[in-house]
């Protein structure tokens, strides 16, 4: 009985108390509780209590839901020239469809020749909101939620008729499915330690990175044969499909509601499976301690301020647009390729689509090697330091250079990335066969993606509890940076012609080097203060 009670005193100071595992296990909490009475070591915890195969589920089910972002931009590029048409606009309005997947431009009540452009954060707001729910009320309802109105769009798009409507609802399709990457990195934090977090974050970002590879060719062959209605059909239909198995599978991971995994998630966490497992087993116990999780655990309004917090840190404002530029640079790149190779080359919608394959193969190599790296490099300095390793448990990175340890791989990769832009645009400038930008576009995604995964993976590093919004943060500003990109590439192309308008673009990439150099210089010293604040 005593146990018993024990349990339950565990369990309602665990429930109410919002601090990360890994606060607790140092004696600290962002809330007023100490685990006083665990005498548990923080390098005894076990980090997650999921079996392997739990995990594998889990990754899985991420990195799936992950895919639905990029491929509803990238599932979009061979039907622009054909949207352009039926929809009787020119193609720099539905070039503007692209800007308003990040961002929302709502038309005001005027002609069109005198139309002014109110912009709103949509793509780069709604993780704001939801990335922090998810930290605080769990992942199971925020991608559910997310799904709901991602699949809604989905159908309003395969209907409407007007140029209006497809804005519109391309707003409502950014704002339900662009918080799955900020979700998939905090579900990434709740299961994996540092020792192990690389692979586990290019394992989540292959299933991201497949959309630049895979939407196209979808697409392509969609808008070829049945027209571009049925693209919208396909998501629907594919994102009904995850909802499905995810309602009925998927566990709660969020450490604030579940810790490692072993505490029972409040009814509306569970999965639809452990809820008729739990309701038909359910003891008299069972269910006074269901009832102390639900008066313990309370939702509380998301609150997008502690994203911008995290926006306007010394060393993660650095990070935080490095990855925006060069994130920048990728999508000026992916939105110039269906003008360009139709009037280079002459491809049909198909055909264009095909011509992204290259860089989607080499980001997906590039995301599960770059993963794999960082978990070594971490070993490596680790055993430097002469600092045990964890697999399996948390740790203090208080005194680790985890900077060091994950941006060391970057600065080659995004050189490397930087360099294949310039090229790019030089063997489009002279008409080259189209298997010279084809090879460079592959390369392209080698080192783009390994920077960009490096990037992501410090960012859960370092805010390991409130993963979500850190991820959120990230979402912001490189979609307040790719909306203006490309905004302008177009008449940046006009302007200055193919081969000097992307040697500038890759120069201005080339410039996010300094800026993570800073951050490994002085990162720890930040990251330290920011700590004891």
């Amino acid at each position: 009985m005593s146990s018993a009670c024990h349990d339950a005193e565990g369990l309602q100071e665990t429930i109410s108390n919002p601090g990360s595992f890994e606060e607790k296990a140092q004696g600290k909490s962002s809330g007023n509780a100490v685990l006083a009475h665990t005498p548990t070591r923080a390098s005894d915890v076990v980090h997650s209590a999921f079996s392997k195969a739990q995990k594998r589920y889990i990754v899985f089910c991420t990195s799936w839901a992950g895919f639905f972002s990029p491929v509803s931009s990238q599932i979009y590029y061979p039907a622009l020239n054909t949207l352009a048409h039926d929809l009787h606009v020119s193609g720099g309005l539905i070039n503007l469809t692209l800007m308003s997947y990040m961002v929302r431009v709502p038309f005001p009540l005027l002609s069109m020749e005198k139309r002014t452009y109110d912009k709103k954060i949509f793509q780069g707001l709604s993780p704001m909101f939801v990335g922090d729910f998810a930290d605080k009320a769990g992942r199971r309802p925020a991608y559910i939620g997310c799904f709901i109105l991602y699949i809604a769009a989905n159908i309003g798009l395969a209907l409407q008729n007007n140029y209006a409507a497809l804005f519109v609802l391309r707003c409502l399709q950014s704002a339900g499915i662009s918080t799955t990457i900020a979700l998939g990195s905090g579900v990434v934090s709740d299961i994996a330690t540092a020792a192990e977090r690389g692979s586990y974050m290019g394992f989540v970002t292959a299933g991201t990175l497949l959309g630049p590879s895979v939407g196209p060719v979808i697409g392509g062959l969609l808008a070829q044969y049945l027209g571009w209605r049925a693209i919208f059909w396909f998501l629907t239909i594919f994102a009904g499909t995850f909802t499905v198995q995810f309602l009925l599978f998927f566990p709660e991971t969020a450490r604030k509601v579940v810790g490692n995994g072993s505490l029972p998630p409040p009814t509306w966490n569970l999965s639809l499976i452990n809820w008729y497992q739990t309701r038909s087993r359910r003891t008299e116990e069972g269910q006074e301690g269901t009832n102390i999780i639900e008066e313990r655990h309370k939702i509380t309004f998301p609150n997008p301020l502690r994203t911008l917090s995290i926006v306007f840190q010394k060393d993660t404002s650095l990070i935080l647009l490095s990855n925006a530029i060069l994130f920048a640079g990728f999508y000026d790149v992916s939105a110039s390729i269906p003008s360009i190779y139709e009037d280079l080359y002459n491809l049909d919608d198909l055909q264009i689509g095909l011509c992204y394959i290259p860089f989607g193969l080499g980001a997906t190599i590039a995301s599960i090697i770059s993963g794999k790296i960082l978990d070594y490099n971490y070993r490596r300095l680790a055993k430097q330091l002469n600092i045990p390793l964890h697999n399996s448990s948390s740790r203090d990175l208080k005194d680790f250079p985890i900077e060091k340890a994950r941006l060391q791989l970057a600065f080659p990769l995004l050189t490397i990335g930087s360099l294949t832009v310039i090229a790019f645009g030089w063997v489009l400038h002279f008409g080259v066969h189209l298997a010279a930008p084809t090879t460079i576009l592959f390369v392209m995604g080698l080192g783009l993606t390994g920077a960009f995964n490096a990037v992501s993976t410090l960012l859960v590093d370092l805010y390991p509890g409130n993963a979500s919004a850190a991820t959120a943060s990230n979402n912001f500003v490189r979609c307040l940076l790719g909306a203006g990109a490309t905004a302008l590439i177009d008449p940046m192309l006009n302007a200055m012609g193919r081969g000097w308008c992307f040697t500038f673009i890759a120069f201005v990439m080339l410039g996010t080097a300094p800026l993570l150099g800073v951050v490994v210089r002085f990162g720890p010293r930040w990251r330290e203060e920011r700590l004891g604040r």
